[in-house]
């Protein structure tokens, strides 16, 4: 929400926005989002901490190593040298994922009485790659216009995201399509 509130504050641009590296309030309280943001990716990739500690292997896949040992490498370099401009675009939708993520994962902890409540869980891999799709044609679009943000982040970007789109679509081939045919 942070994200959104200060965005629109700053009058953001959703297609470019440059990184404000001055001291201004607003500035300032971009980049703290963006550290907390950050700060939240660590705290994520605890659950891969818990998995090892749980000897819960058959969650441990590369797609989760790789997606959450990667994020937290990706965002401190985002927040230690563009800390703010359009790097809110990714915090923001990010952060929307997730919620819905974290509501599934919480309802299925409640109990296997859940279950019939939770018919949507293919949908939340959907969502993550629409999400990637999004980040893709985001920076993409960057790349290929006059847009005062550093080109080396949005290069990682993009090639970051093209790495998750095929490793997630591997995912949902493997865990609905596949699984379908086998049936």
């Amino acid at each position: 929400m942070e994200f959104l509130v200060t965005s629109w504050l700053s009058n953001y641009s959703l297609l470019c926005q440059p990184v404000d590296y001055s001291t201004s309030p607003l500035a300032m309280r971009m980049a703290r989002v963006c550290w907390w943001f950050f700060f939240s990716k660590v705290i994520e990739l605890s659950d891969t901490l818990f998995f090892i500690l749980r000897k819960k292997n058959s969650q441990l896949t590369f797609l989760h190593v790789y997606h959450h040992g990667t994020m937290i490498f990706n965002w401190w370099a985002g927040v230690k040298y563009v800390a703010g401009g359009q790097s809110f675009f990714i915090g923001l939708v990010n952060s929307f994922v997730h919620i819905i993520m974290y509501s599934y994962y919480g309802l299925a902890a409640i109990g296997p009485h859940m279950q019939k409540y939770l018919w949507w869980k293919r949908y939340l891999t959907s969502l993550q790659l629409v999400q990637f799709l999004l980040f893709l044609l985001h920076t993409g679009y960057n790349l290929f216009t006059e847009c005062d943000f550093p080109d080396s982040m949005n290069v990682v970007v993009f090639g970051y995201c093209v790495s998750l789109i095929i490793l997630f679509s591997n995912f949902y081939y493997q865990s609905y399509l596949n699984r379908r045919k086998q049936k």
